[in-house]
């Protein structure tokens, strides 16, 4: 028996290992991008039939809350659809690595959904802040430039922004033009009614004896008997209440809506998390199995 003097010993080639960061930034970057302008869009066609959160306008015979009820549900929408839409396309795009199941790969998948949820608030805030600066800089200006020319007519504008100003005048109007065509000259009178006024919206109300003072100034000053100068002081008080009220109103109405639009956003934004998740592992899973959607994307020849 011939003994061979060489022996061919054949090594199988090991498995291809992947290298590299399992996070795939260029896929996520491209669903940022995709789901950015999706919602872009969607959002200028809601605009511009009205759904608006900034500003929307109902119709004569649509209550106000339906028309915000529709705007909050096109907004949920839109950033659902748009966030799924960007996570989908990372899903479809991000290169698989041969060490995974398919547990783990749809885990990964879904991951890179999130990172393009994450990725586009980020984006959007650092936007958001941006508007914010610019709009804060731009009331800076004006106000400075407001200043400077209400400097030359201090006087006409204290009494512009005087919240109480139409108040007293309503206090001093004249029964009927005095003889001679001038009016008496009521300008301590009526500062000194607007501070009444003032400690009376401060105290809560104004007091009996300020009452019965105001009603005697006030007759001194427009030629009102003191029945009618009485009854004229009432009704403005109860004004001046009804303005607060509707004010605390109109301010209790506006923190009851900031709460509520911030829960609904907070609350949209974790509905959008859980679907860029899923779609992204749609997308990794429509990857691996080369969905092609039938004759939609087909090649033109």
């Amino acid at each position: 028996m011939t003994i061979p003097s060489e022996v061919d010993v054949i090594v199988a080639p090991a498995p291809a290992t992947d290298s590299g960061s399992y996070v795939d930034w260029p896929a996520i970057i491209a669903g940022i991008v995709i789901a950015a302008a999706i919602s872009l869009v969607l959002l200028s066609f809601g605009s511009a039939v009205g759904l608006s959160m900034v500003d929307f306008r109902a119709g004569p015979d649509v209550p106000a809350i339906w028309i915000a009820i529709a705007a909050g549900t096109w907004l949920l929408w839109v950033q659902i659809s748009s966030f799924m839409a960007g996570a989908y396309v990372t899903g479809r795009l991000r290169r698989r690595h041969n060490d995974a199941t398919e547990e783990e790969s749809d885990i990964r998948d879904g991951v890179h959904g999130l990172l393009v949820w994450g990725g586009a608030l980020v984006v959007g805030g650092i936007i958001a802040v941006g508007g914010i600066s610019a709009a804060a800089n731009a009331v800076g200006s004006a106000a400075s430039t407001v200043t400077n020319a209400a400097a030359t007519v201090a006087d006409d504008a204290a009494g512009a922004l005087d919240p109480n100003a139409y108040f007293v005048d309503t206090l001093f109007r004249p029964a009927s033009a005095p003889a001679g065509g001038t009016a008496p000259d009521s300008i301590a009178a009526r500062a000194e009614a607007g501070r009444i006024i003032a400690q009376g919206a401060i105290a809560g109300s104004v007091s009996d004896p300020d009452r019965a003072y105001l009603a005697q100034v006030v007759a001194a000053n427009t030629g009102l008997t003191a029945d009618e100068a009485t009854t004229r002081v009432n009704d403005v008080l109860t004004a001046v209440d009804t303005a607060k009220a509707q004010a605390a109103a109109a301010a209790e109405t506006a923190r009851k809506t900031g709460v509520l639009g911030a829960f609904l956003i907070a609350a949209s934004l974790l509905v959008s998390a859980a679907g860029a998740f899923w779609a992204a592992q749609q997308g990794g899973n429509h990857r691996d199995s080369r969905t092609s959607f039938g004759t939609t994307f087909r090649r033109v020849r």
